[in-house]
């Protein structure tokens, strides 16, 4: 009876272990993914301009890891090298509105609040159904203490993706804000 215990807490111990180290390596190896692609754009991108793609790549890793200021150096220069890239017949448009949304959010992490409002509203003037820039705008506002705008932010991510849970539940507990 006690050997059964025993070999059931090993083996639980051996398991968790066994997660432990999966997880770490996944880390390790994304970690090692990112640095080298950042590594690598950062390069590129000091030698030579860079593709929408490019700048946009770097920008969203110095955002994750929350270096903004040259995030938001990097977006503005997504979005001159999309507006070229969009003369010239090559870019779609809309991929112009994830720039944006990018942009808002690495003002909105430096609590820019206005600013980041501006360019939620450009992303969402190039994509007019984009429910992540809705989000990002009435999580903009809430902090601007605009709730009825935050609002109408979420209850229009809400019409063009009723399951959204973040609207929900920001639009549940804004409502309860704006009627009282």
């Amino acid at each position: 009876m006690d050997n059964d215990l025993a070999t059931i807490y090993l083996s639980v111990l051996v398991g968790l272990l066994l997660i432990a180290v999966v997880s770490v390596f996944r880390q390790v190896f994304k970690s090692r993914r990112v640095e080298g692609s950042m590594s690598r754009l950062r390069k590129k991108l000091t030698k030579e301009s860079g593709t929408t793609q490019e700048y946009y790549e770097l920008a969203s890793i110095y955002s994750e890891k929350k270096l903004f200021s040259q995030a938001i150096t990097l977006f503005q220069k997504a979005i001159k090298a999309a507006e070229e890239e969009r003369e010239e017949g090559e870019k779609e448009e809309e991929n112009i509105a994830y720039i944006y949304n990018g942009l808002g959010y690495a003002y909105f992490a430096q609590e820019q609040f206005d600013i980041a409002i501006r360019q939620y509203k450009e992303a969402l003037k190039i994509k007019p159904d984009y429910v992540v820039g809705m989000n990002n705008l009435g999580h903009a506002y809430e902090r601007k203490k605009l709730n009825a705008q935050a609002l109408q932010a979420y209850e229009d991510a809400l019409k063009i993706q009723p399951n959204n849970a973040t609207a929900k539940r920001r639009s549940e507990s804004l409502r309860r804000l704006v009627s009282a």
